[in-house]
């Protein structure tokens, strides 16, 4: 491309950034168009690689809706009982949202905790929503609250939001421990659908507290791996790897310590792929200890190199709003009065950063944090 022409593409570029709009959606739900909110910033990012500016992450952010929904249906689906079935519809009667496997639902319990909970029902359905939530005595009370909610009880529920795509092609091995099978059932119904190479490694505590066992049992057992450490121990990378696909994809959800064995252990593969979600926080790796003050109390508060904002301000402010603890959903950002913080997140955009942290995962650059908390 000769001079003169690319500075005329240039100057194109720079003439469709300027005046770039997005339409309102298509479809008439009011609010931009989501697909081409999405393409409009994709074109945004790669003329800002072509004309050496500063791309903008939220130059045209993906619209997202939220709904009042209410349980509709509410079973139990292990035989102890700790895991809960929820089917939800919208309260208007319209038609929810569409969904891929390895979507989730931001909710909004009634009394204000924001939670996310995978989506494990058929994306076919188009009126009904269903997830599943494993009873956590010791946990941060979202769960438990969860387990209360009867059918007719509302919730504000947004999304659906996918950070664990699946991509339905060539082979794959799908690891699930416990609760984590909510994320990885959809992709193997989907895989299982489309006539896909595929093996399912499925682990838990016991056979009684697993849920979808029931379903799991009708599939091709030649295609299936169910392993419970009350009778087969626990597993070590060998025992959840060993069907990994030569050149194919590993999709794997459940308990940090399953997470570290599968990431360790897929370079010893032949799989090609490793795509993974953690339903527990990560631990904290290469922290520094530091200390946080509390503007409206003056409080400071010492954060160990181990430990994350987040636990220590709930020990003293124990309604600190929060959701994931992995650093994508944005719950608990919160305002940074003095100091600078040491962005872990996966959310906030950069002009955000500057005066926002998450403080799930994100820590302090310096010895000291003022909040506003």
């Amino acid at each position: 491309m000769g001079d003169r022409t690319f500075a005329r593409a240039m100057a194109a570029v720079r003439e469709y950034r300027a005046s770039r709009t997005i339409p309102e959606d298509l479809l008439g739900k009011g609010g931009m168009d989501e697909s081409l909110a999405q393409i409009t910033d994709g074109l945004d990012k790669l003329f800002a690689i072509l004309d050496h500016s500063k791309y903008k992450a939220r130059a045209a952010p993906v619209q997202t809706r939220t709904h009042t929904m209410a349980v509709s249906e509410r079973f139990t689906l292990c035989r102890d009982e700790n895991v809960v079935g929820l089917t939800l519809r919208r309260v208007d009667g319209g038609d929810v949202p569409p969904w891929h496997p390895g979507s989730h639902l931001d909710l909004v319990l009634p009394s204000g905790r924001r939670r996310q909970y995978s989506l494990c029902g058929d994306p076919l359905e188009k009126d009904a929503y269903s997830i599943a939530v494993r009873l956590v005595p010791d946990g941060g009370g979202g769960s438990a609250e969860m387990h209360t909610l009867e059918v007719g009880d509302r919730l504000s529920v947004t999304g659906p939001r996918n950070a664990f795509p699946f991509y339905a092609s060539g082979s794959a091995l799908f690891v699930a421990g416990g609760i984590g099978i909510t994320a990885i059932i959809p992709m193997v119904r989907r895989a299982r659908a489309l006539g896909m190479d595929w093996h399912l490694v499925y682990s838990g505590r016991s056979r009684q507290s697993m849920p979808f066992l029931d379903e799991v049992s009708t599939w091709d057992q030649e295609r299936v791996t169910v392993r419970t450490d009350d009778v087969d121990g626990l597993p070590t990378a060998a025992d959840l790897l060993r069907h990994a696909p030569d050149g194919g994809s590993v999709y794997c959800c459940g308990p940090p310590p399953m997470l570290a064995l599968v990431r360790e252990g897929v370079p010893a593969t032949g799989a090609t792929r490793l795509h993974y979600e953690r339903f527990s926080p990560p631990p904290v790796v290469a922290g520094s200890p530091f200390s946080v003050e509390l503007a409206s109390s003056g409080t400071v508060l010492d954060v160990a190199a181990d430990r994350t904002a987040l636990d220590v301000i709930r020990e003293v402010v124990p309604g600190v709003p929060y959701s994931c603890r992995q650093g994508f959903c944005g719950t608990c950002k919160v305002k940074v009065l003095a100091g600078a913080p040491e962005h872990r997140d996966r959310r906030l955009a950069d002009d955000e950063r500057e005066d926002y942290m998450l403080i799930c995962v994100s820590r302090s650059a310096g010895e000291r944090l003022t909040l506003d908390l």
